[in-house]
């Protein structure tokens, strides 16, 4: 889609989601779930796995108990799953998406302010973005178990504006996921879908929000408003 230059005004802050949108976590989180997974004496279910990107905790317990039935420990295999992901993150160092070194570069050169709202837990941001090199760049991070309501809803979106001071609908906000996209669409943010793994569902293509390819388009918006 291309870009809205009509909208010329510069965001008071920005919001990423962290997976998928500014680092490229899908190599180290599937080699650290099927390690999970086979440790708890389960075979890795590539396709299941498939199932469950882009779904809610929920959802993804659905599916998970669908495949290996009630037998499946949820809490122990979340343990590994975190454990194995640090220890996968080592052996596989996890990148930045493409174009975001340049748009957070651009975005902190302009003294917009940033913050990252996640459904992952906070050690796993906090190790993650200080292992790219890009953790001083946010003032804030909201993690899963700051909010009540996880995505979709818009709890993060809207408590990451809060912290930074400012009002949603003067924000932008960066997604990878259609339950990202729709939870930072509700917190009334100009939002900015760049799909990792799905592209969008003709339902979240419906909401009108602005689909790119990568990071990088973004910079030329940033470019148009200095």
């Amino acid at each position: 889609m291309t870009l809205d230059l009509t909208q010329r005004k510069r965001p008071s802050g920005v919001v990423f989601d962290m997976d998928g949108t500014l680092l490229d976590t899908e190599g180290p989180a599937q080699l650290a779930f099927a390690r999970a997974i086979e440790t708890l004496g389960f075979a890795f279910d590539s396709a299941a796995y498939a199932r469950c990107l882009g779904t809610t905790f929920a959802e993804t317990q659905v599916i998970l108990r669908q495949v290996y039935g009630d037998d499946l420990d949820m809490e122990a295999l979340g343990e590994a799953w975190s454990a194995n992901f640090a220890a996968a993150s080592e052996e596989t160092p996890i990148a930045l998406k493409p174009g975001i070194a340049e748009l957070l570069g651009c975005l902190s050169e302009l003294r917009v302010p940033m913050a990252v709202a996640t459904s992952n837990q906070r050690d796993i941001c906090e190790a993650s973005l200080s292992g790219c090199g890009v953790r001083h760049y946010f003032s804030h991070l909201v993690c899963v178990a700051d909010v009540r309501n996880a995505k979709p809803a818009p709890d993060p979106y809207l408590l990451a504006a809060s912290r930074l001071g400012v009002q949603p609908t003067t924000c932008w906000a960066l997604e990878d996921s259609d339950i990202g996209t729709r939870a930072a669409f509700q917190a009334g943010m100009r939002t900015f879908q760049i799909p990792d793994t799905r592209p969008p569902s003709e339902s979240v293509l419906a909401l009108g929000h602005e689909v790119l390819t990568s990071a990088s388009e973004l910079l030329a918006l940033l470019e148009d408003v200095r």
